[in-house]
């Protein structure tokens, strides 16, 4: 059975770090580029990062550019989200999901990631920033 299982949400004070992270078991990441997307209570999902397998190229919102980092670990089959400088409007559940179409990320019209094109999702991480 193919799962996600994401990992490291926790509570935050405003401009600290944490790292999370996407474990894939029965299913290898390498045919797919992997996001990560957040859903603050009361708001629609949104997509956050994504980093493709193909050529490793990332995407970012405008909302984390700079303070989020995407990266992979092709051996441990898992994807992370460095997340600094991390502010209350960051707080949400954080889920990771493999794109459908491929080992490489695709930005849709409007700029950002697609969550119908997503396959596979993890049970999400919560992430609190709060003083």
């Amino acid at each position: 059975q193919v799962q996600l299982v994401e990992s490291g949400g926790g509570l935050v004070q405003p401009g600290g770090s944490l790292r999370l992270s996407c474990a894939a078991s029965e299913l290898s990441l390498d045919y797919y580029a992997l996001s990560w997307f957040r859903q603050a209570p009361g708001k629609a999902r949104e997509g956050v990062s994504c980093i493709s397998h193909s050529d490793s190229s990332t995407y970012y919102a405008d909302s984390v550019k700079g303070r989020f980092t995407i990266s992979r670990d092709n051996v441990k089959n898992t994807v992370y989200l460095q997340m600094n400088s991390l502010q209350p409007e960051d707080t949400a559940v954080y889920y990771c999901a493999t794109y459908r179409w491929g080992p490489k990320c695709t930005v849709g019209a409007d700029g950002g990631l697609n969550i119908y094109e997503y396959d596979y999702w993890g049970q999400g991480t919560q992430v609190t920033v709060s003083s």
